[in-house]
């Protein structure tokens, strides 16, 4: 069994948090189970006519403050615990930023690059229709997360419209806008990381101009959080994707980069040009002001918090450090915001796109954008202050503002029955 359980450490910090805040185990306990937890088998015939059979997930964490809420990844390490600290990771992300939603995510054991389009497309559909029971505009509403794009949320949405004989768009987030997408979803976690960036920056009295970062995956998240980070006068000395990464003390271009991407997929260990080639574990250990990991979970662990030299680390990845690497960052005075806080923009923006779909809308893009810098800087000003009152980490800090959100709900319900 892998040492790190990624749920284990979501135990652990909610009890850390709660401790901090002055709450008993009985204000919070029925947030240290998820509430309904399903696996599914997906057969689907390859394009060979051979048959091959599919694991996946969805665990609905808590749906206190509204629907569950939270993506679909596609990736061979998915599992149980993942799935479940993910969707605990998400209850508590929905919280901090106050919108009405609770915490769910799903997951199939695949690598998805191994498969065509038409093979990609049947297992979607088929996982679709697996988890049918548990999803809806109104029970829980998946979204994109690694390795799933526009592209499964419109086949994830049609196979459902298909079993319920009319087209329903609010069933998903992070669709394409021909079939009741919003304008700004695909930015939106990379550009709520820019905005917590800025704010974080402008209390410490320091510019993005001054400042070097280094960006663990260059996907959506990285990759949006890169080019703004950029644009703005940020120097960006190092960014990776899934086979390593690139660096250069002067700054890299980030535009330049990112059309090298685009072209047929192509990855940064065949980049040419004035860097010098790392590995993603060089990447959080190089020289820079500010670490963006924002890619997988558990980067930053016991092994390498000691080795970190940059002075911010703003988690775009969720779950990115262990929580016996986030007491060495500690006592390194490192400061971090947390993945809950700093990645919540592509929730936000969900919830924009849902309502959008429920109220049968289109907003313009400013207004999305408007509404999600907003929320961000909201949520971010609740957290900055509860720091102060509690004397205590950010990512403690996060928690203690998202768990007095979900205590104060569960004590105005009650329990059924």
């Amino acid at each position: 069994m892998s040492e790190y359980n990624p749920y284990n450490n979501f135990i652990a910090v909610l009890d850390k948090a709660a401790a901090a805040a002055g709450m008993k185990e009985q204000d919070y306990i029925v947030l240290k189970y998820p509430e309904r937890e399903l696996k599914v088998a997906c057969p689907i015939r390859l394009d060979s006519g051979d048959i091959k059979v599919f694991e996946g997930f969805r665990v609905q964490h808590s749906t206190l403050r509204g629907p569950g809420k939270g993506g679909v990844r596609f990736h061979p390490s998915v599992n149980y615990d993942e799935v479940r600290a993910l969707a605990a990771w998400m209850t508590f992300k929905c919280a901090v930023v106050d919108i009405p939603y609770g915490g769910a995510k799903g997951g199939v054991v695949v690598d998805p690059s191994t498969l065509s389009r038409n093979e990609l497309e049947r297992l979607t559909r088929r996982y679709t229709a697996m988890i049918l029971p548990l999803i809806g505009p109104e029970k829980d509403i998946p979204a994109p997360d690694v390795n799933t794009n526009a592209q499964i949320m419109d086949w994830m949405m049609d196979t459902y419209s298909m079993q319920k004989g009319y087209a329903i768009h609010g069933v998903v987030t992070g669709k394409d806008l021909a079939v009741g997408g919003s304008l700004g979803r695909r930015e939106a976690t990379g550009r709520g990381i820019f905005f917590v960036t800025v704010e974080m920056l402008s209390r410490l009295g320091k510019s993005i101009k001054d400042m070097s970062f280094a960006v663990q995956g260059m996907g959506n998240v990285g990759g949006i959080a890169a080019t703004l980070i950029s644009e703005a006068g940020g120097k960006v000395v190092a960014v990776s994707d899934v086979s390593g990464g690139i660096y250069n003390k002067n700054g890299l271009d980030i535009g330049e980069i990112v059309t090298y991407q685009d072209k047929g997929r192509n990855l940064l260990k065949d980049y040419k040009g004035d860097v010098e080639h790392l590995t993603n574990e060089g990447l959080i250990e190089c020289d820079c002001d500010i670490l963006i990991p924002a890619a997988l979970e558990n980067q930053i662990t016991v092994n390498n918090a000691g080795n970190i030299k940059a002075s911010i680390i703003v988690e775009g990845a969720n779950g990115p450090t262990s929580i016996d690497a986030d007491a060495i960052l500690k006592d390194k005075g490192i400061i971090v915001v947390p993945d809950i806080l700093a990645n919540a923009g592509g929730v936000v923006v969900s919830y924009c796109e849902w309502v959008q779909n429920l109220q049968s809308l289109l907003w313009k893009e400013e207004d999305v954008n408007a509404v999600l810098k907003r929320i961000m800087m909201r949520a971010f000003s609740q957290v900055y202050d509860t720091a102060q009152e509690c004397k205590v980490t950010f990512r403690l800090a996060a928690y203690i503002v998202a768990l007095r959100q979900l205590v104060t709900t569960f004590s105005l319900r009650g329990i059924f029955p």
